[in-house]
């Protein structure tokens, strides 16, 4: 069985919790195990953030898509505003964050809590999209694991 859904939200602050906890009760739903959906979802609020902050003046939205497709979530974000600089490893920089930096963290964390993670532009319209996937750990029992 999967399960998938699409949001259109605005480009404000508070449109970031709520995306996480659309995600956390798809997953608690599902069965998905709770470490496994905590580290998704802190991914998805790392990439709205940047949606929010970036995601370009003459935008007031972003779009949020996630699927939970048998072994797999994945998950896009994608706004309209400038996207990302084109160039090899242009989307996570690659320099040391000053500790005392409050901001520049959140594409390496996405990096970091997903198995695979692309950073790219919107064809056409512009925008950046960030997609990442993990292979989701099921709870005993869990309604829609897949059983062998």
């Amino acid at each position: 069985m999967s399960i998938w859904w699409s949001l259109h939200l605005r480009r404000e602050a508070a449109s970031v919790p709520l995306a996480r906890r659309l995600l956390l009760g798809t997953m608690e739903t599902a069965g998905v195990d709770p470490d496994t959906s905590y580290d998704l979802s802190l991914a998805l609020g790392e990439a709205c953030a940047n949606a929010v902050e970036h995601g370009g003046e003459e935008s007031a939205e972003f779009r949020v898509t996630a699927y939970l497709d048998g072994e797999k979530c994945r998950i896009e974000v994608a706004d309209s505003g400038p996207g990302f600089p084109v160039g090899p490893l242009h989307a996570v920089p690659r320099e040391p964050v000053p500790g005392d930096a409050e901001s520049g963290r959140g594409l390496r964390l996405i990096e970091e809590l997903a198995d695979h993670v692309h950073f790219g532009n919107r064809a056409g319209r512009g925008g950046a999209v960030v997609s990442f996937d993990k292979i989701l750990k099921w709870r005993p029992g869990a309604p829609l694991a897949l059983t062998s």
